[in-house]
C-alpha cells in the first residue's frame, strides 16, 4: 500500500517538481467540492490500497485550498489544469494524464503498472 503526501504550498511544489528527475511522481488535482472529483479520489485511493507502483511517489493537490499550486502545476507542466486529474511526471516532464470520468484504479492500473 502506497501513501500519498498533499502539497499546499510552491515550495512543495517545487520539491516535488525537482525530486521528478530522480523519481516519477503521480500527481492528483482534487476538488473537494465536486462530485465527480470524489468518486475519481476514491478510485486513486482504490489503486494506492492494491499494488501501485513502487518507484513513484504519490502527491495530492487540493485544487480549490491550493489554487496557486495547482495552477503552477498546470504552468510547469504543460498541461491544462483539469479536476479532477491524475498526471504522472518524470524528470520533469508529462508521461501521462487523465481526468474526469477517466480516472479510474484500472485505468491508473493500466498506465503505471
Amino acid at each position: 500500500m502506497a501513501q500519498y503526501r498533499e502539497i499546499d504550498s510552491m515550495d512543495s511544489w517545487n520539491e516535488v517538481f525537482e525530486a521528478s528527475s530522480e523519481r516519477p511522481v503521480v500527481i492528483f488535482k482534487h476538488s473537494t467540492t465536486c462530485p465527480v472529483s470524489a468518486n475519481a479520489y476514491r478510485e486513486f485511493n482504490e489503486y494506492l490500497n492494491g499494488s501501485p507502483r513502487e518507484d513513484a511517489d504519490y502527491v495530492l493537490v487540493k485544487v480549490i485550498e491550493s489554487r496557486p499550486v495547482s495552477l503552477q502545476i498546470a504552468d510547469d507542466t504543460a498541461v491544462k489544469h483539469e479536476s479532477p486529474q491524475i498526471m504522472m511526471i518524470d524528470k520533469k516532464a508529462k508521461v501521462w494524464s487523465a481526468s474526469h470520468w477517466s480516472i479510474t484504479k484500472e485505468h491508473i492500473a493500466a498506465v503505471l503498472d
